[in-house]
């Protein structure tokens, strides 16, 4: 529930401060920090951080 609040409170706070332009760049590290998690254990991690 603690997870789900913060989000709430984030989207809040980029709603009430105009704040919008931040939306696309916390989307783009969520989708990089799970693609690193997702692909720790397997075969393609060498090639995923060779990208970075």
């Amino acid at each position: 529930m603690g997870k789900r609040k913060t989000v709430i409170d984030l989207f809040k706070f980029m709603v009430e401060r105009k704040k919008l332009w931040l939306a696309p760049l916390i989307i783009i590290l969520m989708l990089l920090g799970l693609l690193i998690v997702f692909t720790q254990g397997s075969a393609l991690a060498p090639f995923i951080y060779t990208i970075f």
